[in-house]
């Protein structure tokens, strides 16, 4: 038996996932009252419109987020995206810098890694955008040795955001490693031996996009 486990956040209108950037605004473009103009009777429709940065809610990055000549959402295979062998690695929730200590003699060829810190514990609320666990150039580089696939954590940034130094990113995206942010609900994944999923809309010219991020997992 098989088991789907939702990763993702919520995307609501009104919801800030990065500081400084805007919340999605979702409204309708045709109502259904509006509908019942071009259909037949008893027939109605809704289509709605959604405004958004690609940094909302649970999203990808593709190098060409961090580097102009990356690869773009829309070049990124699906083998790097879907089905991927995955694992976890918890840290204790007070450990706020996450090296390479974690990843040691960890085999992570080829595979999903995901970081479960448990920030995500404080989604919506003002404690989610300050002092976040983040991974350091150390464990970047580990990982990017050790032939990682992608590497997701759920909490605010892979980075941390005391500076304008992005190493993580720079190492990873660098490798066309993709970095999967704002995950959810990592607790309820076996340590390995699950299937990783994160697949975006395949957009040309474009970094960043929500994703719904799932693992299936035997029960």
């Amino acid at each position: 038996m098989k088991k789907l486990i939702d990763l993702s956040h919520t995307v609501e209108a009104g919801m800030v996932t990065y500081k400084g950037l805007p919340a999605p605004l979702i409204c309708d473009f045709l109502t259904r009252e509006a509908s019942k103009a071009y259909y037949a009777e008893g027939t109605t429709f809704h289509i709605g419109t959604i405004e958004m940065v690609g940094n909302t809610g649970t999203y990808i990055d593709s190098p060409f987020h961090r580097y102009a000549n990356g690869k773009d959402l829309s070049e990124l295979p699906l083998t790097s995206l879907a089905d991927l062998d995955g694992v976890v690695f918890s840290v204790n929730p007070s450990e706020k810098i996450i090296g390479p200590e974690i990843f040691a003699n960890a085999n992570v060829a080829g595979k999903a890694v995901l970081i479960h810190t448990g920030w995500d514990r404080h989604w919506r609320s003002d404690q989610y955008f300050e002092d976040h666990p983040y991974i350091t150039a150390a464990a970047a580089e580990l990982l990017q040795r050790s032939g990682a696939a992608l590497v997701g954590i759920d909490s605010y940034n892979m980075d941390g955001t005391a500076t304008g130094d992005r190493p993580a990113h720079t190492i990873l995206l660098g490798a066309d490693i993709p970095i999967v942010e704002h995950l959810c609900h990592l607790q309820d994944l076996p340590a390995d031996g699950f299937r990783f999923n994160a697949v975006p809309v395949k957009v040309k010219k474009f970094g960043t996009f929500p994703v719904r991020a799932y693992a299936v997992a035997n029960t």
